[in-house]
């Protein structure tokens, strides 16, 4: 936290850029009120990057687009209906929206639009005090109804309005304060907290879409553990992704097993820093997180508690890929991403027969194949969920590892192993068995592609003779 005076000189510095002065001089001039409004003053404050302009105003968006137009150089209405006009002005894109104040009816899923008529009433029906401040444009007044100052020097998330009623208007706050308290690093305020709980039923009037849009921002998020916690703590994990509660099994005096609902979370934060360390993937990275925190969800369902103390989850793998595609399904994510996750959870034990026995070339290849387009996040995973606390085990563990893909690395180098296919193409398997496309043809590749794996590259002559010998054999019994 910036002290006052410091925020205060990054605000100015900022109303003086060529997009924030063009602006607020042209709403000056048509006799418009101008706001900087949520995250940015927020933002000043925190000494963090000020990355989108959000402006508030009295206008309504009719003559928000009469005013932008002459200073801006593309602007768009997609958000006209929600009172909100965006355009590119001095090359920044900014969002304009008329004072709010909508609510919820009480049944729909989208908030019905209703503007406001004052910035300090635009500001009081805001998510959280700390985003409820504004900077007037162009006198520069700070304007914080709510004590938004305050509270982001207590590191405090509150709601301006009674909890009850701000999350009663929006109940999409509820996830947003888990978001923020990851993003932020702030502690929910009590009663706020409290108001989570109580309401937490309130989020089935939310779109699935709009909980998957701010269940991946806060997955997005440095810390997301800690949001989620908060979902889980309130209840409103039960309602949106019900699967992570699930995780904390109930402990039985005679078996034990690790906490698997801890251990899911330590695999995500472990996941977190390999992404990073490792620089390999886009990071933040949405496929990675959803797989590390979902990666166990079938053992619930698997449990089975065997004689002598022991716990076992078999296949859990399996059904967890299963159940991860319902739920993602559910909240409408996009299908890359559920086939990616789902192929992920699959595939997240694989590895662990690694360090059984030596595997052969054979394994190796299969394991590539089988990761596909996911071998990078599968590296992470599987490194990720080793969460023993046992230092002679995981150094074990990471030193097998580190020789996997090392094995990978030369046969990869070797082979062109990320793109194993057979010596023989489809055309080619019908040309030399005299055969018409067909299921018989898929037989053929497939049976060359085992080869492949099996034996690595046997060259183009080989591959035809084994073909023919598989053929001739597989035409035997018919003739006899």
């Amino acid at each position: 936290m910036h002290d006052v005076a410091s925020a205060l000189d990054r605000l100015r510095e900022l109303s003086a850029s060529p997009t924030v002065s063009k602006l607020a001089g042209a709403f000056e001039s048509a006799g418009r009120e101008l706001a900087l409004v949520g995250g940015p003053v927020r933002d000043a404050f925190l000494g963090r990057p000020v990355n989108d302009l959000d402006f508030t105003t009295d206008a309504d968006p009719d003559e928000i687009l009469r005013i932008v137009r002459p200073i801006a150089e593309a602007h768009w209405d997609i958000g006209r209906a929600f009172g909100t006009i965006g355009a590119r002005i001095e090359g920044e894109q900014v969002e304009i929206t008329t004072y709010r104040a909508d609510t919820y009816d009480g049944d729909s899923r989208k908030p019905e639009v209703v503007f406001g008529d004052s910035l300090e009433g635009d500001l009081t029906r805001r998510d959280f005090t700390v985003n409820a401040m504004a900077l007037r444009l162009p006198r520069l007044e700070l304007v914080d109804p709510s004590g938004g100052v305050e509270d982001l020097v207590a590191r405090t998330l509150r709601t301006p309005a009674p909890p009850e009623q701000s999350f009663g208007d929006d109940p999409l706050r509820m996830l947003r304060a888990a978001r923020f308290s990851s993003q932020l690093g702030f502690e929910v305020e009590e009663d706020t907290r409290a108001a989570m709980g109580a309401l937490a039923a309130e989020i089935d009037r939310i779109s699935a879409e709009r909980v998957r849009d701010e269940l991946s921002k806060l997955l997005l998020t440095d810390a997301p553990a800690r949001g989620i916690r908060l979902l889980v703590d309130s209840g409103l994990a039960d309602r949106v992704i019900p699967e992570v509660p699930a995780l904390r099994l109930e402990r039985d005096e005679h078996h034990r097993h690790k906490d698997v609902y801890e251990h899911s979370l330590t695999v995500l934060e472990q996941a977190i820093g390999y992404e990073k360390s490792r620089a390999v993937l886009d990071s933040p990275d949405l496929v990675m997180r959803l797989a590390a925190l979902l990666h166990d969800i079938g053992k619930p369902a698997t449990r089975r508690l065997e004689p002598g103390g022991a716990v076992s989850f078999h296949h859990h793998d399996v059904v967890g890929a299963k159940l991860a595609k319902k739920r993602l399904r559910a909240l409408r994510f996009d299908n890359d991403t559920v086939a990616a996750v789902a192929r992920l959870i699959e595939l997240h034990l694989r590895f662990f027969g690694y360090t059984d026995g030596a595997w052969s070339d054979s394994a190796v290849r299969r394991y590539v194949r089988d990761a596909g387009d996911q071998l990078e996040r599968l590296h992470i995973l599987a490194r990720a969920d080793v969460t023993t606390r046992n230092r002679r085990k995981a150094d074990m563990l990471s030193f097998a590892y580190d020789d996997l893909e090392a094995r990978i690395a030369v046969l990869a180098e070797e082979e062109e192993l990320a793109a194993v296919r057979p010596e023989l193409d489809g055309a080619e398997i019908m040309r030399l068995l005299d055969i018409k496309p067909g299921p018989v043809v898929g037989e053929a590749y497939r049976y060359l592609l085992e080869v492949r794996l099996d034996e690595g590259p046997i060259g183009p002559d080989a591959a035809r003779e084994r073909l023919l010998a598989w053929w001739a054999a597989r035409e035997a019994p018919a003739a006899g």
